[in-house]
């Protein structure tokens, strides 16, 4: 348990944080397993660029642990546990690589709106709370885990889910 009781909007938001920062470190981990297991080149190469990206959104949310005074290691994120747990065992089933394919980006998806809303939440939280930096850099992350959902949905619906048909 994190706090004893939750008192304050400051308290949410270092829960928050917490939780973002398991739940993008245990992310660096699955992405190289996404990546192998993706078939499409253009899919493959996506989840390279989104672990790269993800490193950089560890270390935007250990600076602003810095600039909290926080420590935000020591939690786990359940949500990203399993949605990570669901990805892996879908990536165990006996798919074609074009329904592969499609299921992986199914799968990141959820992982994606997730994180946009936790990413939203801790960003609302941060500015309000006058943590201006913080807010700063929670929309950036927030903006490119938008981005990122938006190219998914690209690439699922012009293109990998006509394949697996």
């Amino acid at each position: 348990m994190l706090f004893d009781k939750l008192e304050t909007l400051d308290d949410l938001l270092l829960m928050c944080l917490k939780d973002l920062y398991s739940a993008e470190t245990q992310l660096v981990e699955a992405l190289p397993q996404m990546a192998a297991a993706a078939k499409d080149g253009r899919l493959r190469r996506g989840f390279e660029r989104h672990l790269r990206e993800t490193e950089e959104q560890v270390q935007r949310l250990e600076r602003i642990g810095k600039s909290l005074n926080q420590d935000l290691s020591g939690e786990t994120c359940v949500a990203m546990k399993g949605l990570i747990k669901e990805g892996q065992k879908l990536m165990s089933e006996n798919a074609t690589d074009e329904v592969m394919d499609a299921a992986l980006i199914g799968a990141s998806q959820k992982i994606e709106h997730y994180e946009i809303a936790a990413y939203g939440t801790a960003a609302h939280y941060a500015e309000r709370l006058g943590y201006t930096d913080a807010a700063e850099l929670l929309r950036k992350t927030l903006e490119e885990e938008q981005l990122t959902d938006t190219k998914l949905n690209e690439l699922a619906k012009n293109y990998l889910n006509q394949k697996a048909e």
